[in-house]
Order: structure tokens, then sequence, then C-alpha cells
């Protein structure tokens, strides 16, 4: 059962990322601040949650949030700054675009980069424990994968449709028949005799 809130005096915004670990696309990061009583049946850490029912959290959540952003950071930057300050980023520009500033923010894992003078409380597996980063995962989640289906529709073979540019096998295998793209992680040590096209 998900808490709805950590405290009950300071308005707060959960924080989460989708595509950390992937090998191809960008990381997106969502936060969201929920009102008194928000509660959906489904709402769960997006990783436990399928696809149809990820869709449809992801209109209830933009329909009854009281804020709610999301914010990307492509592979060339993640290739620049390395994926844990890209992930770190790309959550400061979530909370950036929130419409309600958050006075506390809870965040997903065990490491975070402070953004302003905006305190915050970080919660391993937090997504799984609290409504506002369930919420933000599903965010993430769905504007990822969403992009990735672009993303496939110029390049079919890496199935990116499926994988969402995870490392499978599959992907991996038409790496190494097909090389990396321009939407690849070049830092990632994908493969050490990389054929690049765009």
């Amino acid at each position: 059962m998900l808490q709805l809130f950590y405290q009950d005096e300071l308005t707060e915004a959960g924080c989460d990322e989708a595509g950390r670990g992937c090998l191809a696309g960008p990381v997106f990061a969502a936060a969201v601040v929920l009102p008194q009583k928000f509660y959906h049946p489904l709402l769960n850490d997006s990783k436990q949650v399928t696809e149809n029912n990820r869709n449809e959290l992801r209109l209830f959540i933009e329909a009854n949030a009281t804020a709610h952003a999301v914010a990307m950071i492509d592979n060339d930057e993640i290739d620049k700054i390395n994926i844990l300050k890209a992930s770190f980023k790309a959550m400061h520009l979530a909370i950036e675009k929130l419409a309600v500033k958050p006075q506390l923010l809870l965040i997903d894992g065990n490491r975070f980069i402070k953004y302003k003078k905006t305190p915050h409380k970080c919660i391993i597996k937090g997504d799984a424990k609290f409504a506002s980063i369930a919420a933000a995962s599903i965010l993430a989640k769905t504007y990822r994968d969403e992009f990735m289906l672009k993303l496939h529709a110029e390049f079919p073979h890496y199935g990116w449709n499926t994988n969402k540019g995870y490392g499978t096998a599959g992907h991996r295998k038409a790496i190494e028949k097909h090389g990396i793209c321009g939407y690849h992680r070049k830092t990632f040590g994908i493969v050490s005799d990389q054929v690049e096209f765009f």
C-alpha cells in the first residue's frame, strides 16, 4: 500500500527517472505534486504495472495531480556528463517546470544533487512506497516509451518498439549486425568495433 505523503506540513513533489540503464535514447524524468486523497488502485512502481495500465494511469495522473512535469536529457548529453548527472539534471528540469513549487522533494534512489535550496529525501525503492514517486515513475516511463516508439520508426531494426533501448539480446544482436546509430550512448561500451551511421 503506497503512502500518500512523507509528512503533512510541506508541499511534496515525488521525482523519478526512466531509461537510466538503456543503451540508446534519452533519459526521462518526472516530478509530481499530488493533492489530498489522491488514489488510484493500479498506481505502483511503473515496473510493476502493465503497459496498458501505465497508459491509463498517465491520463489519470495528468488529470488529477496538483502539478506534474516531464523532462529529458538526450543521449549526446548523457555521453558528455554521464548518466547519473544526466538523470539528476532531467529531474531538476522537471522540478523547474512544475506549476506549484514544492517545499520538499522525494527522490527515488539513494543519491541526488540538491535542487537550489529545496530540501530533499532520497528513498530507496521509493516508487513502491510513496504515491508521488510512483506517479512520477509512471509519467517518466510512458513519455520515454512513447519517444522510443518514434525513434523505432526511424531505426526499426533495433526493435525499440519492444526493448525501448534496453540491452536485450535482440538489441545487442542488431547492434552487432548494423552497428550503432546516432541515438546510441557511445560511452556505454556497447561494441568494441563500432560502425556508426545516422
